[in-house]
C-alpha cells in the first residue's frame, strides 16, 4: 500500500513541477527549458532514474502525514 501511495504522490508532484516549470519556463535560459521540456511528459513515460527524483518528495510528504503534527 506505501509504495502505491508512494507512486501517487510522485506523479502528483511531477505534475506540480511540470505546471510550474512551464509557467516560469519563459525566465529560464533557453538551454534550461530545453533540458526541462525533456520531461514536460507524463509521469508513467519518465526514466525510472528521473521518477525517483519525484518519489523523494513524495517519501517526504508520506512522512509529514504519518508523523502529523509531532
Amino acid at each position: 500500500m506505501t509504495k502505491e501511495i508512494i507512486e501517487k504522490l510522485a506523479d502528483l508532484e511531477h505534475e506540480q513541477w511540470v505546471k510550474w516549470s512551464k509557467s516560469v519556463a519563459h525566465e529560464v535560459s533557453l538551454e534550461r527549458r530545453e533540458r526541462w521540456q525533456a520531461y514536460w511528459i507524463p509521469y508513467s513515460a519518465l526514466s525510472e532514474e528521473i521518477k525517483e527524483q519525484d518519489r523523494v518528495w513524495a517519501r517526504k510528504v508520506l512522512e509529514v502525514i504519518e508523523n502529523g503534527t509531532e
